[in-house]
């Protein structure tokens, strides 16, 4: 007996996938109302792996969802939300039809629904750490639209909301001391913080005149904005309650409107009301907190205490402080090609207290608010700057003795003015046009550098107006062969490619001013080259045969090139070894002194080129012989290992020849 044929459309891909349309209709909302429920939700759009099944043989372009998850949002409670909100703005549009505005605003303030998304937030974080690990982006859009303009589309009201959190969630960073690491990129400023073990990435935008297109759409953003700022206020009352603060933080309006900041908010501790000195709380009973920490305190050795309380009660200068860092043990490989031992680093303790002892100044073309902050965050409790960049400072005055590090952005400042033009004396320069003696003058890319590091770095390197160390992002590691900037020049160049460059460099000064070609165009077409051999790896299977042997034809063309060079250097060699030997037989017997001709400098460049193309030539000639041994499928994907390989190697060479120029030219000037 035949079974039953199934209906188009009922089983499989085609059920367990819907389209948007079909999804609003189903639950009886509006568009835009169901794009803010699904973000709300997190709930997304799914891509089919066959569209042509699930729609049913059309093709046209459709989003499509999981048929589960719309089931899903017919129990939420914000339907019956969204269909008050929307009854509600019915009557609000006929009672201005009326020209009824009285009562409009009387129907908008008592009768309009409010949303609250707490339920959402428990629902999607179960656990604190979940809510954690999604905070990324949640910082990232607060702080951009914390740094936006107010217009139509961006209220004031949720500018200030996200300042408001988003500065109350700096002040935990800055009071756990959670602060790693930070970046300067083009897109803005990068932070890095590990808060109960993970470890939370966010952007921070320059502070520059914000101008909002009108190709971006603020109605999906202000929808995240939504969900971000509850999210973050339930994470930052779990913080500051876990560390015995008071949340949400005391307010000072008249400091925020003067340019305070992080000033106008004031941390309180719950401990100073509900605990006395000695840990106990209201019932004498002891608290499980202060209990935890003594009990760390009391396992600490004496010698460690006794450091610590040097450490805390002593003011550190930086050559100490340099000494106190070079103590740290180092471990070396014991063979050049052995693998690259992990090094001890500073403790937390004492990364978070790094800038303690320490009281800055912050000119006033710096930026305050990102220097403040990982200042403050890395153990600073003393930071002023000029009066105009806003209330909240240690001090205001730029002669105060006890600064002892001023940053600045600026050209060299001098203690005395220039020369004038026709000989006469110079006028004396006076505060604050001239440097305060006893105190450390740096650029802002000392502070961020130094954190990076964990050690307080020389800061005669981030002097005003000196050529700044390049600044690197300290979550890319350079890999093995690749150009690493902090290394010097001779540590990465392959045997042969000093002497080539500077051979290169000769060329070009003496032979070519304009007319030969560049390098970089010798680049390219070598990168040409390359890019073919990538096009032959994508061939079809069927050429297979073909590759074959024109790989082998080519390897042992290669082979018997490199066997013909190899002889003609060797016959040379020994022709030159005879010459120099029958030189000495005839000096010899006829008494005179044989005169041994020094190389020159591009000579001995040539031996050791020749040498290091010659053991080159080699590895390559054994490399080829290991690939005839190999199936086609396995040479093909060689070859594309090859071709990524042969990419890198050319882009970190482009690097490191533009590192050479740079420093013969700096050497050059030096010279003169």
């Amino acid at each position: 007996m035949a079974g039953r044929s199934k209906k188009k459309g009922t089983s499989g891909a085609a059920k367990n996938y819907i389209t948007r349309t079909r999804a609003v209709k189903k639950l009886q909302i509006s568009l835009p109302d169901f794009r803010r429920l699904c973000i709300f939700k997190g709930i997304y759009p799914r891509e089919p792996r066959n569209k042509k099944k699930v729609s049913r043989g059309s093709t046209a372009g459709t989003t499509f969802y999981y048929t589960k998850d719309i089931q899903y949002l017919l129990h939420e409670p914000l339907l019956a939300k969204f269909r008050e909100h929307k009854s509600v703005a019915k009557k609000i549009g006929r009672a201005l039809g009326r020209g009824e505005s009285g009562d409009a605003s009387r129907l908008e303030k008592n009768l309009m629904p409010k949303v609250k998304l707490d339920h959402i937030i428990k629902e999607r974080y179960p656990t604190f750490v979940d809510a954690l690990r999604d905070l990324d982006d949640a910082l990232s859009m607060l702080f951009l639209f914390a740094n936006l303009p107010s217009s139509d589309h961006v209220p004031a009201k949720t500018i200030a909301l996200c300042q408001r959190l988003t500065r109350e969630f700096e002040h935990y960073v800055i009071t756990s001391h959670a602060l790693r690491k930070s970046f300067l990129s083009i897109k803005g400023i990068y932070y890095q913080a590990t808060i109960q073990g993970q470890d939370i990435l966010w952007l921070v935008p320059y502070r520059f005149v914000q101008r909002t297109g009108g190709d971006i759409d603020f109605r999906i953003m202000g929808t995240f904005v939504e969900f971000y700022t509850t999210l973050l206020g339930f994470v930052n009352y779990r913080l500051y309650t876990s560390v015995g603060l008071v949340y949400p933080p005391k307010f000072n309006a008249k400091s925020d409107e003067q340019g305070g900041e992080l000033a106008a908010f004031q941390l309180e501790g719950r401990a100073t009301a509900t605990n006395d000195a000695n840990g106990h709380d209201e019932n004498g009973a002891i608290n499980p907190e202060a209990q935890a920490i003594a009990d760390r305190l009391a396992a600490m050795p004496d010698a460690e205490e006794e450091e610590s309380t040097t450490a805390v009660s002593k003011v550190v200068t930086e050559d100490d402080e340099e000494e106190a860092n070079d103590e740290i043990d180092k471990f070396e490989p014991t063979a050049p090609d052995a693998d690259i031992l992990p090094q001890p680093q500073a403790s937390s303790a004492e990364i978070a207290s790094l800038f303690a002892p320490f009281t800055f100044y912050l000119a006033r073309e710096t930026p305050r608010a990102s220097l403040e902050f990982i200042l403050k965050a890395f153990g600073c409790k003393r930071v002023g700057w000029d009066g105009t960049l806003g209330d909240g400072a240690f001090t205001t005055n730029e002669s105060d003795p006890n600064i002892t590090h001023q940053i600045v952005d600026r050209p060299a400042l001098s203690n005395g003015a220039p020369a004038q033009e026709d000989g006469a004396a110079a006028p004396k320069a006076q505060w604050p046009y001239s440097m305060m003696p006893g105190r450390t003058y740096v650029q802002p890319q000392w502070v961020w550098d130094s954190i990076n590091q964990g050690k307080l770095l020389r800061p005669d390197h981030y002097a005003p107006g000196a050529d700044l160390p390049p600044h690197l992002s300290p979550w890319v590691k350079p890999k093995k062969g690749e150009y690493d900037p902090n290394l010097p020049l001779a540590a990465q160049q392959p045997e042969g490619e000093a002497e080539a460059f500077e051979d290169d460099d000769d060329e070009e000064a003496n032979f070519d001013v304009d007319g030969d070609e560049d390098m970089d165009a010798i680049v390219d077409r070598e990168g040409s080259v390359e890019v073919g051999e990538g096009m032959d790896v994508a061939d079809d299977s069927e050429d297979d045969s073909d590759d074959d042997e024109s790989d082998e034809a080519g390897a042992g063309g290669e082979e018997f090139d490199g066997l013909d060079s190899d002889a003609e250097s060797d016959i040379s060699e020994g022709e030159a070894a005879r010459l120099q030997h029958q030189r000495e037989l005839e000096a010899e017997a006829t008494g005179k002194k044989l005169e041994v001709k020094k190389p020159t400098k591009k000579e001995e460049n040539a031996v050791i080129r020749k040498k290091a193309e010659k053991k080159k030539r080699a590895e390559e000639e054994e490399r080829e012989r290991q690939k005839m041994m190999l199936s086609n499928k396995k040479r093909k994907l060689l070859k594309r290992i090859e071709y990524g390989e042969n990419k890198r190697e050319n882009e970190s060479e482009n690097l490191r020849r533009k590192r050479a120029k740079v420093e013969k030219a700096k050497a050059a000037a030096e010279a003169l």
